[in-house]
């Protein structure tokens, strides 16, 4: 008696993977940037997110530091909210935000090191989106 078997995964088990990484990468982007947008206004994390603001954008934004680190904190909400409900677009928006959190850091002459990880997240930020694209084209 032959056997033969493969093994090439089914469809199902194939897509089993990628629909954890979905979830997982959903879920951080869900919850990570509505707790830091939450933390401008609770200031738990830090007490001096103003820090971070790059001097120029500080000039360009109406009301001082603080106030713009609250607009800041709303657009994180917004954005966490957005990953939520519809992933494919919240990923591209998150990773465009981090992407000008990156120019404004590295534009302070500090917090390399914040910017090179935000550039880890920008990443997977847009993995998220095109596992996003990946499961709607699907119609899952």
């Amino acid at each position: 008696m032959v056997t033969t078997s493969s093994s090439a995964p089914t469809a199902a088990a194939g897509t089993a993977g990628s629909d954890r990484a979905f979830l997982l990468l959903r879920t951080v982007f869900t919850i990570a940037p509505i707790a830091f947008g939450l933390d401008k206004f609770l200031e738990v994390l830090t007490d001096h997110w103003e820090a971070y603001l790059a001097g120029w954008v500080n000039d360009l934004v109406p009301g001082d530091a603080h106030d713009a680190m609250l607009v800041v904190g709303v657009i994180e909400i917004v954005a966490g909210i957005v990953v939520a409900v519809v992933p494919r677009f919240g990923g591209l928006l998150v990773a465009a935000w981090l992407a000008g959190i990156i120019v404004n850091l590295v534009s302070t002459g500090d917090y390399y090191d914040v910017a090179l990880r935000d550039f880890g997240l920008l990443v997977a930020a847009v993995a998220l989106s095109v596992l996003a694209f990946d499961r709607h084209r699907a119609g899952r």
